[in-house]
């Protein structure tokens, strides 16, 4: 019946219908046929959803949707500029280091896409073409679930159960996280150089720096305080979310006056739609998980992997090749709600370290979001930029490359990724 499930879902899917909806109708299906009572189905969308945990990704989505009202993005580009702004590519130095710093407060890339996408865009054409502006954009928000707070991780941990820690898997995303946003820039800054783009911003001045680093300090030290807090233990991931909202209301409001009460209605209605459709994916995702559970899929699927081979790094390379290719396919979070159930315990039975694992997992899944067909980043800036996904494709390879390099490097050489967070306890 697991079958059944997954083809009944591919074929919806590929038919147009929502993601969520296919999963549903994939595992009432299978449900029927095994026989079960259909109140299973019911039952099974509310336990899995009942969860303190979960409530951090909507929390977190009202946080950067009262950020990005606030008017965070002008500060942002302001202190960006003022360090690297008449370098080579300057504006799209300014881009990525804008989307490092948003993402410790977003979550998500296509939050971190829009945001970024709407306010930089006009500046940005004035100097390249719209697809590199497009390319850049992609790049910098796909930063986003790699650069803690990350709801992907969220997910994942939630998925994983007790075997990998939210703090943990935050903490493993720092230095991966930064490698690729330094090799954005230097990519932006080859292709500004090989092209002869036109320099752009105001000389470095120091005094310029301390004045633009004032005007957004209060925006760079909320990812201090809350992904400090959760790492420390002072609060829970959802108390830190929670904390993260309160924090945002009170810049809108008290810093940058830019937030009104006539704004908050439709900053909650955004993130109760963004919420509900990952809700809804986690909700009938785990009928499916039930039906694998019931149909004993991953004791089976480790017991058929483990006569391929017994070699750990082996398991890790085929996991990274599936991903590649489940990237270009399914949707991130629908991935990661049917295929973590399965092969996160083979990972443990092979005695790999959950937390690399765990994190070699989602920046796999997340690179997806920048490879076709089902490229949603593109989808987001095509949107945005009027310009045809398949320019954007062709302009985004240098910077894809790159994160599929270092998703090569963090394999050959974990303790890129796990040495901060065992340095901190996890």
């Amino acid at each position: 019946m697991t079958f059944v499930a997954i083809g009944l879902f591919l074929a919806l899917a590929v038919l147009g219908m929502p993601l969520a909806l296919a999963l549903g109708f994939g595992s009432l299906a299978a449900l029927y046929l095994l026989d079960f009572e259909l109140v299973v189905m019911p039952q099974r969308m509310m336990h899995a959803v009942n969860s303190f945990p979960l409530m951090a990704i909507p929390l977190f989505i009202l946080a950067g949707e009262l950020m990005v009202r606030a008017g965070i993005m002008d500060r942002l580009i302001g202190f960006a500029n003022s360090l690297v702004g008449r370098m080579h590519g300057g504006l799209s130095h300014v881009t990525i280091l804008s989307g490092t710093v948003l993402a410790s407060v977003s979550g998500a890339a296509v939050a971190s896409a829009s945001a970024m996408g709407s306010t930089l865009v006009p500046a940005l054409r004035k100097y390249y073409p719209d697809e590199h502006a497009g390319a850049v954009i992609s790049s910098a928000a796909n930063l986003g679930p790699i650069i803690p707070p990350s709801n992907a991780m969220i997910v994942y941990a939630l998925m994983a159960g007790s075997s990998v820690s939210v703090g943990g898997l935050f903490m493993a995303g720092i230095v991966p996280g930064l490698i690729l946003a330094v090799g954005f820039m230097a990519i932006a800054s080859w292709i500004s150089w090989k092209r002869g783009y036109a320099l752009t911003g105001e000389h470095f001045s120091v005094s310029n720096v301390l004045v633009q680093a004032r005007r957004a300090i209060v925006i760079i030290l909320m990812p201090v305080i809350v992904v400090g807090g959760i790492v420390g233990g002072v609060f829970t991931a959802t108390e830190g979310a929670a904390i993260a909202v309160v924090y945002s209301a009170l810049i809108g409001f008290v810093i940058t006056r830019k937030l009104e009460l006539a704004d908050l209605p439709g900053c909650l209605f955004r993130a109760a739609v963004t919420s509900a459709m990952v809700g809804a994916l986690i909700a009938f995702a785990a009928a499916v998980t039930f039906i694998f559970t019931i149909e004993m899929v991953p004791a089976t699927l480790s017991e058929w992997i483990q006569s391929l081979t017994a070699d750990p790094m082996m398991y890790v390379l085929l996991t990274m090749a599936l991903l590649v290719a489940v990237g270009m396919l399914i949707e991130s979070n629908a991935a990661y709600i049917m295929l973590v159930p399965l092969f996160a315990p083979v990972a443990v039975s092979y005695g790999i370290d959950p937390l690399y694992f765990g994190f070699l997992f989602i920046f796999n899944l997340v690179i997806g979001m920048m490879t076709p067909p089902v490229g949603v980043l593109y989808f987001v800036m095509s949107g945005i930029t009027r310009v045809p996904m398949m320019k954007l494709v062709s302009e985004s390879m240098p910077f894809v490359v790159l994160q599929f390099a270092v998703l090569a490097l963090c394999i050959a050489f974990p303790p890129i990724v796990t040495a901060l967070p065992r340095a901190l306890g996890f």
